[in-house]
């Protein structure tokens, strides 16, 4: 029989009624470059420390840059993905370049002072205004070392990313910074096991270990900077 309630108590019959319906799943979606990409970088593994119900869509493409993403089409996959949203409680997107807009890099590299904040601004606003909640993420450090210490080439774009986020109220994840202290801290002998195997060998991209490593230290920082995300992480229940 339908549920009735007596007028006094209407309110609070629907307040209970509506807190008994389940919660819609979350969507994530990845967009950055081959240290987040399938195969060479921690996206896949990060998408499976979500839980079942939540949709994770890895599409970081390897050898892209913040300008090249957009002008190879792909932000155009993920803006349709945007506007077909129903069923999902929110969704998330992991914005993460810099290692293909440094310079040297033909058809990829963006200008530090003007275009790659520009196009990082360009990714939030596109974001927001089809109903998403961008989130930007410093890029992951390369694990090269002179001498004692990390060679940090990539601290002009993270410093970047930080201002972009600072300016547009945008949620960070300071994966730079975070990465740089670990491989500070462990060393080279043991950063070196983070990376693929065999002739594929650099300091760059990740194998089967790093990309594990690096996808439990992206959900313990998402976890900081977008609360909300804790639903989603199986290890969060």
């Amino acid at each position: 029989m339908p549920r009735r309630c007596a007028l006094p108590c209407l309110l609070a019959c629907t307040v209970s009624i509506a807190s008994a319906a389940p919660a819609l799943p979350l969507r994530i979606i990845l967009v950055g470059d081959s240290t987040m990409a399938s195969s060479t970088g921690y996206g896949d593994a990060l998408c499976a420390r979500f839980s079942p119900e939540t949709a994770c869509i890895n599409l970081a493409r390897g050898g892209r840059s913040s300008g090249s993403f957009r002008a190879e089409g792909r932000w155009d996959e993920v803006q349709a993905l945007l506007r077909d949203s129903p069923g999902f409680g929110a969704t998330y997107v992991l914005i993460q370049f810099g290692h293909n807009d440094q310079p040297g890099k033909p058809g990829r590299s963006t200008d530090l002072v003007h275009e790659f904040p520009a196009n990082l601004a360009r990714y939030v606003s596109d974001a927001r205004a089809l109903g998403a909640v961008p989130v930007l993420v410093t890029p992951l450090t390369r694990r090269s070392f002179r001498g004692a210490w990390v060679h940090d080439d990539l601290a002009p774009w993270s410093a970047a990313v930080r201002r972009v986020a600072h300016d547009t109220g945008a949620p960070l994840v300071d994966l730079n910074r975070l990465s740089l202290a670990d491989v500070q801290a462990i060393g080279p002998a043991r950063a070196d096991a983070f990376a693929r195997a065999g002739a594929n060998f650099d300091h760059t991209h990740v194998g089967p270990a790093g990309a594990a490593h690096y996808a439990a230290m992206m959900t313990g920082a998402l976890l900081r900077a977008v609360p909300p995300m804790a639903r989603a992480v199986r290890s969060a229940r």
